[in-house]
């Protein structure tokens, strides 16, 4: 037997827009239609053009806000800001009020995001020393994904709940090396920098500058052999040259070398096991 879930009472005209022609929910569509004539007829639009409010998003955006924080202060649903931004072309006109009377200036003091710097630095300094994305996400309770977009500096903004998270899981993993290889690739690759490189006083500061110390900076020699490990890696899953290439940015004719090398060593292996 298959049963239903109501997702309007009675007598709304949700409950009739949802196929429902019970008496009550007749007239709450009729009552409905009957506003929405005189508001025609009187001059008084349900929806407006989009351009001036997703105008106003832009500025707030540009001075500070984050879309959440905008959300908040226009007491609307995160999506109906994310529709405005993407392009839609009319907006109601409730909607409308709510994101123009949020007031335009810096974002309030007591904001619940802040400034995405400190938690950037502190997730790559963590992958730089070996503690790879995907054993961090659940200490830090969030998804690989989320975390995943956060290191590779997508957000300007993240939740103050999780930038204090980061901040003391970092204080204790800072001071102990993971035991991923790759992870430590990743980082070097992507030029990001260990714990070494920022104290407690900068690495929260959008101007501060790392302290590299000119040890730290790759020669050519171990950085070709961190990208022959990405390929040994990537190869040992089956990946064809081709995608190896694209995905490490690399030239095909690179990675068709690197490869066949890697074949070679293992027919030699091979004949010295036999023999």
């Amino acid at each position: 037997m298959t049963t239903t879930t109501r997702k309007a009472p009675h007598g709304e005209r949700r409950c009739y827009q949802a196929g429902c022609r019970r008496p009550e929910c007749l007239n709450a569509h009729y009552r409905w239609c009957s506003r929405y004539r005189l508001d025609i007829l009187e001059g008084r639009p349900r929806r407006v053009d989009a351009t001036a409010t997703r105008n106003h998003i832009q500025t707030l955006l540009d001075a500070g806000w984050a879309q959440a924080q905008i959300s908040r202060a226009g007491s609307l649903p995160h999506r109906i800001v994310t529709s405005v931004r993407a392009g839609q072309k009319t907006v109601a006109v409730s909607t409308a009020r709510a994101i123009l009377s949020v007031p335009l200036g810096p974002p309030p003091a007591d904001q619940r995001d802040v400034d995405a710097t400190g938690t950037v630095r502190r997730i790559r300094a963590l992958v730089a020393i070996g503690w790879p994305v995907a054993q961090l996400a659940p200490r830090f309770g969030l998804y690989v994904t989320a975390l995943g977009g956060i290191a590779r500096g997508e957000l300007q903004n993240v939740r103050a709940t999780t930038a204090r998270r980061v901040a003391h899981e970092y204080r204790t993993l800072a001071r102990t090396p993971g035991n991923s290889n790759r992870a430590r690739n990743d980082a070097r690759r992507n030029g990001w920098h260990g714990p070494l490189a920022w104290d407690d006083t900068t690495i929260d500061d959008p101007k501060a500058q790392p302290e590299v110390d000119e040890l730290q900076i790759l020669n050519r020699d171990e950085l070709a052999a961190i990208r022959r490990t990405d390929i040994e890696h990537l190869d040992g899953f089956g990946a064809s040259a081709e995608e190896i290439a694209r995905r490490l940015g690399m030239g095909l004719s690179t990675v068709r070398g690197v490869v066949a090398e890697l074949r070679a060593g293992e027919r030699r292996d091979r004949m010295k096991v036999a023999a």
